[in-house]
């Protein structure tokens, strides 16, 4: 951690206040839009009703044909493409989403979200085939892609450098609690006889974009962006006294301004889409690109998507197979819980990571070795293999809950400097979108041809990741957001690029980066 520099900054930031909390809960409410469709498309896509009217030939595979294999029998383009096409869509509205975040605010991409997801929810809960399911797939896929973006830049603007890690982390929190609501609906709707459940499951999407839209409304800008679109430093003193809790703001206000300024002077020289690939902006890069996309291959968004699927596949029937998703996404919630807000800025960012890649690596090893062993082509498992793979699962995503759920987000809302804030963020989110995709897309073909080969598949890469983070990501815990390219000039790897300590006050800065 930066010592000095955290010390320094404690007498600046004043006290959590009940202001700047429920701002960083209303606005962390939009990641609830993103669980919540995470959680839903993959429980109507295990429910006979749903899949009988929309992909008739796996519901088929499913109830008559007891020739087709274990691993194979959900394996359709046209059911993938339902789940995977939200991430397309979310990708490109992601980048356009940085424009409007820049010019309009962080508040204003959150109401644009939040319209788009209403309309989409509707469109979904009325559809008539599979044409108008893939269009609310696309409306749901530009509201996510704007409120994905803008939120974490919002609650790490907001948020006080000593509390950062607990109030960003709530964005995952939510989208947590959306997919652990999403799995509940889905137990509940698919009891109704009549089989119009999965409509209900659609619909009350709109529930948590309603929320969300009349929440933004009431939302204070951040000082930093209220001086960077109107240069209203009389207003950001206001909001930033309401959020620290003092009116002891005038150093935290002073350097927001000089970061504002170098900002808009470095803006207006060259695009920030142009501006970030420079050398000096190579290590923030880097972890825009190679966070999310390791967030995605650690398999999470596999067992997110078709958790009920996968307990179908081992034989479970549909009340069993939505009930064990439930549970394991309380278990999910629980460490997610546990980590942002007990101990992400006690022990750091990379302590987190690197424990739970290794719990991650175990138990994705430990169930294909389990499913090798006992699920065979045809035929289904014991109870007792039944609960064990629940229980690997639970281990699995426990470890990621606690890891690289909530802080693949932290930190890359935390690490670009302002001139490039924006541009970061979108590339990003449009990464964890295009590798959420290619996830959602592939993996029930890789289920039916690696079988049981999937989970040392995702195994692998969770070992890559681990390494990746043990070398290459500085500590960011407590630091500034202003202060933040210290951190890389003072690591062993990334100081090559940021061409060394830049001031004479950064060199008396102890910065443990390792």
């Amino acid at each position: 951690m930066a010592q000095n520099l955290s010390q320094r900054s404690a007498a600046d930031e004043g006290r959590i206040t009940a202001y700047v909390v429920l701002s960083c809960i209303v606005a962390a409410s939009g990641g609830i839009l993103f669980g919540y469709d995470i959680g839903i498309s993959g429980g109507v896509s295990a429910t006979n009703s749903f899949l009988e009217r929309f992909f008739p030939d796996v519901y088929r595979k499913m109830q008559n044909d007891t020739h087709v294999n274990n691993y194979c029998k959900f394996n359709s383009e046209v059911l993938t493409s339902f789940t995977s096409s939200l991430y397309i869509a979310g990708l490109f509205a992601s980048l356009f989403a940085s424009r409007v975040t820049d010019r309009h605010g962080r508040r204003a991409s959150m109401i644009i979200g939040g319209l788009f997801f209403l309309v989409g929810s509707a469109i979904g809960g009325a559809a008539m085939n599979v044409y108008m399911l893939i269009v609310a797939r696309i409306l749901l896929g530009i509201g996510i892609g704007f409120t994905n973006q803008s939120i974490p830049l919002y609650l790490s603007e907001m948020s006080p450098p000593k509390y950062r890690g607990a109030l960003t982390g709530g964005f995952d929190i939510c989208v947590s609690f959306g997919i652990l609501v999403a799995n509940l609906v889905n137990y509940g709707t698919q009891k109704i006889v009549a089989g119009w459940g999965w409509r209900l499951s659609l619909s009350l999407a709109a529930l948590p974009a309603s929320l969300l839209l009349v929440g933004a409304v009431f939302l204070p800008e951040t000082p930093t962006n209220i001086i960077l679109r109107r240069g209203d430093l009389k207003e950001a003193r206001r909001v930033l006294e309401k959020v620290r809790g003092t009116t002891d703001v005038d150093r935290e206000l002073d350097d927001l301004a000089e970061t504002v300024s170098k900002a808009s002077k470095a803006v207006e020289e060259e695009h920030p889409f142009r501006r970030i690939f420079r050398r000096a902006y190579r290590p923030q890069l880097a972890m825009a690109i190679f966070l999310p996309f390791f967030q995605q291959v650690t398999g999470i968004n596999a067992v997110n998507f078709y958790a009920p699927v996968m307990f179908r596949t081992i034989g479970q029937k549909q009340s069993a197979s939505l009930m064990s998703a439930v549970i394991t996404r309380c278990i999910s919630l629980s460490c997610t819980l546990v980590a942002s807000l007990l101990i992400v800025d006690r022990l750091g960012r990379r302590k987190l990571f690197v424990s739970g890649g290794v719990v991650m690596v175990v138990s994705h090893v430990f169930l294909g070795s389990l499913l090798a062993a006992e699920l065979h082509d045809h035929g289904s498992v014991s109870k007792g293999v039944a609960y064990t793979i629940l229980l690997l699962l639970c281990v699995f995503v426990g470890g990621y809950g606690w890891s690289w759920g909530p802080l693949a987000w932290l930190v890359t809302s935390e690490i670009f400097p302002l001139e490039i804030r924006s541009a970061g963020q979108s590339i990003q989110v449009a990464v964890n979108f295009l590798s959420t995709f290619a996830v959602a897309q592939s993996v029930l073909e890789m289920l039916c041809n690696m079988k049981a080969g999937v989970f040392f598949f995702f195994s692998g890469w969770v070992f890559v990741m681990t390494v990746f983070v043990f070398f290459l990501l500085p500590e960011t815990k407590g630091v500034p957001l202003d202060k933040m390219t210290s951190v890389w000039k003072r690591h062993w790897y990334w100081k090559r690029f940021m061409g060394g300590v830049g001031d004479s006050e950064e060199k008396t800065e102890e910065l443990n980066v390792m």
